[in-house]
């Protein structure tokens, strides 16, 4: 029998220790919070979108996407889906996709990954923190509490520095190093940007549906249309989010970047200056801001005329078609500088991690040192906001798990 420590008690490291404990080792999972998966008691607003069934290789970034390939199809959905009818666990499918299960709580997720490794024979040590890992000829030796422990196989699965409140860290990217392994320095990701502009104050709590438009060095890169939510900071909501993976990673690299916000997405510019000009002579004697009323929500007028250096008291008789091709224009192309993102305290995940050329994506092992492997938000491959971080997580842990099990002692 193999002897497995797993760092990481998280989606991923629950998992790799179900999957290795079936193949008959002997696992002992290191879980530094008071109890393994907490991030999953957070995801999906505590309803845990637990996978996607629609999942391709377009849904992650990284140095190199494809590198999931293997893992997602080793736990395809239907895979995934047995395995959790295995746990207790029934899920209920969305026309999108997504995947949640049928109690809707995410604490039904967690119960039942821990019941399924607790019943075959997993050993969990929470509160527990890594300090030191040395391999010395086929064994691993890991310091906690003081003490030393010897293994034959390791899994680092301790995730990312996305949520820092719920144990997110870089400790697993230190190990990685300490192997050997280079780091795709991380960075947060599905998170809010923050701003440089003047009256996010009197727009904060406005939520619309808009197109974003991201620009990078004033390169068009990547567009959004979805919720929009404009904060204190800068926006969030589920455009932004799908956005901020590319954002937060040209940040990173000291690019500049902007987005143009389409607060009309089904409307031509020419089409809108051409109602506004309509609309204003029905109302002579209403205000610019009293036109853009029945178009737009109200904390957003007033900031969005004076970009354009506009009265919201000005009479809609004033209105030439200057003025309303003035105002089409900042309504479809609002234009905002990008300074920074909410950070890794409000990021859902972080882009970065282990290289994936040092690892085998067959198997997960590490191909710096024997023995080794790695399963989840460690390694550098990130989803998209669905259920898609989660679904790596499955498949990389499924794998880690399984051969970390399989392979003799050399």
């Amino acid at each position: 029998m193999s002897t497995i420590a797993i760092i990481g008690g998280g989606a991923a490291g629950l998992m790799a220790a179900i999957t290795a404990a079936e193949a008959g080792a002997e696992v002992t999972v290191y879980e530094q919070n008071g109890e393994p998966g907490k991030k999953i008691l957070a995801s999906g607003n505590g309803r845990c979108n637990i996978i996607n069934r629609a999942t391709g290789i377009e849904d992650y970034e990284g140095e190199a996407p494809a590198f999931a390939a293997t893992a997602l199809e080793a736990m395809n959905f239907t895979a995934f889906e047995r395995f959790c009818k295995r746990i207790g666990l029934l899920l209920e499918v969305k026309e999108d996709g997504k995947c949640y299960p049928m109690s809707q709580e995410a604490r039904s997720v967690q119960s039942a990954l821990i019941r399924a490794a607790q019943h075959r024979g997993v050993r969990f040590e929470n509160n527990a923190t890594v300090t030191r890992i040395e391999k010395e000829g086929n064994m691993f030796t890991l310091s906690v509490r003081e003490e030393t422990r010897r293994y034959e196989r390791l899994i680092i699965a301790t995730g990312s520095p996305a949520a820092p409140q719920l144990g997110g860290n870089e400790s697993g990217m230190t190990m990685a190093e300490h192997f050997g392994h280079r780091i795709v320095p991380p960075f947060p990701s599905l998170v809010g940007l923050h701003l440089e502009a003047s009256g996010l104050e009197k727009m904060a709590g406005t939520k619309t549906t808009a197109r974003v438009t991201l620009f990078v060095d004033n390169q068009p890169l990547q567009e959004e249309e979805g919720d929009l939510l404009f904060t204190r900071y800068g926006v969030s909501g589920f455009a932004v989010l799908d956005l901020s993976h590319a954002v937060s990673r040209a940040l990173r690299d000291f690019e500049y970047v902007t987005l143009k916000v389409d607060l009309l997405p089904r409307f031509t510019a020419q089409s809108l200056a051409a109602q506004l000009e309509q609309m204003a002579k029905l109302i002579p004697d209403d205000t610019l801001a009293d036109l853009l009323g029945g178009l737009l929500p109200r904390k957003l007028i007033r900031p969005l005329l004076l970009a354009q250096k506009l009265s919201a008291e000005q009479r809609c008789g004033e209105l030439n078609a200057k003025t309303a091709k003035k105002i089409a224009y900042i309504i479809k192309q609002w234009p905002f500088t990008v300074s920074g993102t909410h950070g890794y305290q409000h990021a859902e995940v972080a882009g970065g991690g282990v290289a994936t050329e040092e690892i085998d994506p067959g198997t997960m092992a590490s191909r710096k040192a024997e023995g080794l492997y790695f399963a989840g938000e460690v390694i550098d491959i990130t989803g998209h906001r669905g259920g898609f971080n989660f679904h790596f997580a499955w498949g990389s842990g499924y794998l880690a798990g399984l051969h970390a099990a399989r392979t003799s002692r050399a």
